[in-house]
């Protein structure tokens, strides 16, 4: 008996030695209470920090050429698409819903099958509003998985399309903010929170935020 279970434990560390787990960014920790930056998702790489549509970084490095610029340089040898909060009335327009400070780094281009996880570490177990700094060029859905868990399936982001906007590409990219999209009862601990792009797509994510309700 002592063998078999010996060869069992051998077993089960052989398999998880094998498995990779997305790492925080910069070794750290989000908090929560408090605000989830988006484009600090996890280190790991396509199918272990985050799964996109393709590989190519579509703002970092592309839409925001290479300069020296550290905002148009951000993660952009990974496949999460990012880019920041523009003067000149790209993200500063009259019809946001919301004032939006500029060169605040965004994961956008978001596809539907896309996800990203979220290395957090929660201070009290509690029951917690899911605030959302967003803008969305259509009504889309996106859920939460909590350690590999749903905690909060099919959530409605509502779009912001504007069409008093007079400029054609912008009437979409407005910035808006939710301050209680769902509420999660999380326990104190460390835990990966993972985002899930469910339908429509196409929205950009600045920041998650986490109040004690």
């Amino acid at each position: 008996m002592k063998n078999y279970t010996l060869l069992l434990t051998l077993f089960a560390v052989s398999c998880t030695a094998g498995l990779k787990i997305s790492k925080s960014f910069n070794k750290q920790k989000q908090q929560i209470p408090g605000r989830i930056e988006c484009e600090y998702y996890d280190t790991g790489g396509e199918g272990i920090a985050y799964h996109d549509a393709d590989s190519i970084n579509n703002g970092s490095g592309k839409l925001n050429p290479v300069n020296g610029n550290p905002l148009h340089e951000f993660r952009m040898k990974e496949g999460v698409d990012i880019s920041y909060t523009k003067t000149g009335g790209i993200d500063n327009n009259p019809h946001n819903k919301v004032v939006r400070d500029s060169n605040q780094l965004y994961v956008g281009w978001t596809m539907p099958g896309e996800w990203i996880n979220y290395a957090v570490r929660v201070t009290e177990t509690a029951v917690y509003q899911l605030g959302v700094m967003y803008t969305a060029n259509g009504d889309g859905i996106i859920s939460f998985d909590l350690d590999g868990r749903p905690v909060a399936p099919q959530l409605k982001i509502s779009s912001t399309y504007n069409s008093q906007d007079t400029v054609a590409w912008r009437q979409w990219h407005h910035w808006n903010k939710t301050d209680s999209l769902t509420s999660i009862k999380i326990r104190k601990g460390i835990h990966t929170l993972t985002l899930h792009i469910v339908d429509h797509g196409q929205m950009n994510f600045d920041y998650l935020e986490f109040t004690r309700k």
